[in-house]
């Protein structure tokens, strides 16, 4: 199956994190201790693979009670690195390395791959 182009839709969040707040926590981020105003989503389905990509504001996940991982645990998660840069861009810190942990991950419990394009 070949991979469509990797164009999310992107929805931004309404009570994003002002200018100041940012600032604030850039100057002394911590780990784990801030999340993202936004949050990145997409479906898979054996007849469409990876398919409707999208950047929406974070908050609750939906999960139905059937959902695997939560009878057989089968999940997989990888942390992608962002960062503000001075010229008022953003940076990825190794995102080819983050897409072959994952599609290592995937392999390794028999879950479909995602793109490596949509990690870079």
């Amino acid at each position: 199956m070949t991979t469509p182009a990797f164009t999310p839709r992107i929805e931004t969040s309404p009570n994003a994190r002002s200018s100041a707040e940012r600032a604030g926590i850039l100057a002394d981020p911590g780990f784990g201790n801030h999340f993202t105003d936004h949050m990145f989503l997409t479906e898979w389905t054996p007849e469409q693979d990876w398919h409707d990509p999208r950047v929406v504001p974070y908050g609750p996940l939906s999960l139905d009670p059937a959902t695997a991982v939560l009878h057989y645990a089968q999940e997989i998660f990888e942390g992608l690195k962002a960062y503000a840069h001075a010229d008022g861009s953003v940076w990825l810190f190794r995102p080819e390395a983050n897409a072959a942990r994952m599609q290592r991950s995937a392999a390794r419990l028999a879950l479909p791959q995602l793109p490596i394009e949509w990690f870079t």
